[in-house]
């Protein structure tokens, strides 16, 4: 019995220490320097992303995005505009329902809502600004807005 009760115990301290491995290695992100000076600009920067062909304008005022965008982002048309339609209506969608819940979700992030149609055509130019503006956001405030972790 002392044996068994000796294997349960060391498979739940190997479980537990596993466990907690995994766990840290899943949430951690990796922040590069050019990052972390983006992320700590304090003057207003803003972008306004606008498309000529879809008449769409997006305006987003944030310290630090147009830095990172400049330096950190994955260059234009490194992601096909189907990815970026479909990255950002998962993550338009799950910013929205923070939008909606201000007493689970700090307002002072989620302050608007987007109004991103799936059967629009923005063009690429108004799609991967808003993909890597929510990129940017994940990273800096240490967010998730969908499945995935918010890489470069």
């Amino acid at each position: 019995m002392k044996n068994f009760t000796y294997k349960i115990c060391v498979f739940l301290i190997i479980s537990i220490l596993t466990f907690n491995n995994c766990k840290t290695s899943k949430n951690s992100l990796s922040i590069s320097n050019e990052e972390k000076i983006s992320f700590s600009k304090i003057e207003g920067d803003t972008i306004t992303i606008s498309s000529d062909v879809t008449e769409y304008d997006i305006i987003i005022i944030e310290p630090g995005f147009n830095f990172w965008l400049q330096s950190t982002a994955r260059p234009e048309g490194f992601y096909s505009q189907t990815y970026l339609e479909n990255r950002n209506q998962i993550y338009v969608s799950e910013w929205n329902r923070r939008v909606l819940q201000p007493q689970r979700y700090n307002p002072n992030l989620y302050e608007l809502e987007i109004n991103y149609q799936n059967n629009i055509d923005y063009g690429y130019e108004v799609n991967y600004k808003l993909y890597n503006y929510f990129i940017y956001f994940q990273r800096k405030y240490n967010q998730r807005l969908g499945p995935f972790m918010p890489r470069i």
